[in-house]
């Protein structure tokens, strides 16, 4: 017989949590990174008596015993293998892109479901950007960068983009990490002819990065994704310290907000308004208001999240200037605001608030340009629509809603598509009209998609 695990079992008692509830923590954490588990209690009190578990399971009790205790627990501590501390940002950056990079193209299973570490998301408010940009530079090699390698990139990151946006997350992530990782790291390596042109080859690169951290968001790879979106918080402080790293710390805490986390959100979402303020565009800052009310109506201070939507409208109403380069992507920028709005009025429960949102988001986008967010925004009118008790109009909305996610490759529509299966077996059993039908169309689009 193996010898208990004393530090295991020291640390679930000092988080005051049951096997049971363990168990179902740790089956939370190992879905955001892509992987099912049948973790029962029996599990746990297996482990408890000496017994490994396996593959990164260890990852996710650590992680899951993080989120009890509210401090970072790493598996040293409970005594299954030693990974040190929560991940830090990158000394060098541009290696840790190569390093990504392979790990994806390799399509390592460690990496690819790795867990979203809730200790990790404050991180960027210590990030120390002098001595990484120090360490870049004196890094820089012979070679010359002009600005139509830089338009080069930014011309495929929108072409990555586009197509992200009309089928998923899982279409194209392996080309555009391979031309990340092969064509614009090495470039980023060049001495540049200008401070300018050093800047905007950064700011170039870390909208790749971002773009790739929410490809990975999207398929439910959320350690992944987490980490690219660390490189594209620090390609972006070498490009603009106000703006741009403002824009990714806003991608942070969607992100976490999206993940049901919002420990450090609010700091984030501040810390993002204070860099940006008087340095972006109205439109940029009315999106990094409504981030901003999103964290406070999920940590429940609904008077601050109101007076932030307030002012995201202000800011929309100021004018109608280009929003940033790196804002651009996030679509049509009054249909993301409205499509925030909504989320956030839903976590305050003002569901028929939100449902005018959500339709303005709707109308907003081109659902042929935007088929993935179309259909996400669908799902969450109908959700809002069927708190209403408007039960037939909500089959109706979600019939549609699964007619749009068809061909889609995303970890997120099959989430709603779930939901929307079990939603439509319940009012299948009340003689809801059109629910049985339904039922029957998203058992059939879940099955496709395995």
């Amino acid at each position: 017989m193996p010898d208990p695990n004393t530090q295991l079992a020291a640390v679930i008692a000092e988080a005051g949590v049951t096997y049971n509830a363990l168990a179902c923590t740790v089956r939370i954490v190992a879905a955001e990174a892509g992987e099912r588990l049948s973790t029962r209690p029996s599990a746990v009190a297996y482990w408890v008596a000496g017994g490994t578990p396996s593959g990164q399971t260890p990852f996710y009790i650590a992680e899951a015993l993080t989120r009890k205790m509210k401090r970072t627990v790493t598996v040293d501590e409970i005594g299954l293998g030693s990974a040190g501390t929560t991940p830090a940002f990158a000394a060098d950056p541009l290696a840790a892109a190569v390093d990504l990079g392979r790990y994806v193209l390799l399509r390592r299973r460690d990496f690819l479901h790795s867990a979203f570490s809730t200790a990790a998301v404050a991180l960027p408010l210590a990030y120390d950007h002098e001595a990484v940009a120090a360490t870049l530079r004196a890094a820089a090699q012979q070679g010359a960068v002009g600005a139509g390698e830089i338009r080069t990139i930014r011309d495929l990151t929108e072409m990555f983009r586009a197509a992200d946006d009309r089928l998923g997350g899982g279409h194209g992530l392996t080309t555009a990490t391979a031309y990340l990782t092969d064509t614009v790291v090495p470039l980023l390596k060049a001495r540049f002819a200008s401070e300018e042109q050093r800047r905007q080859a950064y700011g170039a690169a870390a909208q790749l990065a971002c773009l790739i951290g929410y490809k990975h968001h999207d398929l439910g790879r959320e350690g992944a994704a987490q980490r690219y979106y660390r490189l594209g918080y620090q390609f972006a402080c070498e490009d603009d310290m106000n703006g741009h790293a403002a824009w990714l710390l806003r991608a942070m805490t969607h992100q976490a907000l999206d993940l049901g986390h919002p420990g450090s959100c609010v700091d984030l979402s501040e810390e993002a308004l204070r860099r940006a303020a008087g340095k972006v565009d109205p439109r940029t800052h009315a999106l990094l208001w409504v981030t901003c009310a999103r964290a406070y109506g999920a940590a429940g201070l609904t008077a601050q999240a109101a007076y932030a939507l307030l002012r995201a409208e202000q800011a929309l109403d100021r004018g109608d200037d280009p929003v940033a380069s790196y804002a651009a992507g996030s679509g049509p920028v009054t249909a993301t605001v409205a499509s925030h709005t909504g989320k956030t009025l839903t976590a305050m429960r003002d569901h028929k608030a939100a449902e005018q949102h959500y339709r303005t988001a709707l109308a907003g986008r081109a659902p042929s340009s935007y088929q993935r967010g179309h259909a996400l925004t669908l799902a969450n009118l109908a959700r809002s629509v069927a708190a209403q008790h408007r039960h037939e109009e909500a089959v109706h909305l979600w019939r549609q809603c699964v007619t749009v996610m068809e061909g889609l490759d995303s970890h997120r529509s099959r989430q709603e598509v779930t939901g929307i299966r079990d939603a439509a077996a319940g009012y299948a059993r009340r003689g809801i009209p059109g629910a049985s039908d339904l039922t029957r169309r998203a058992t059939h689009l879940l099955r496709n998609q395995t």
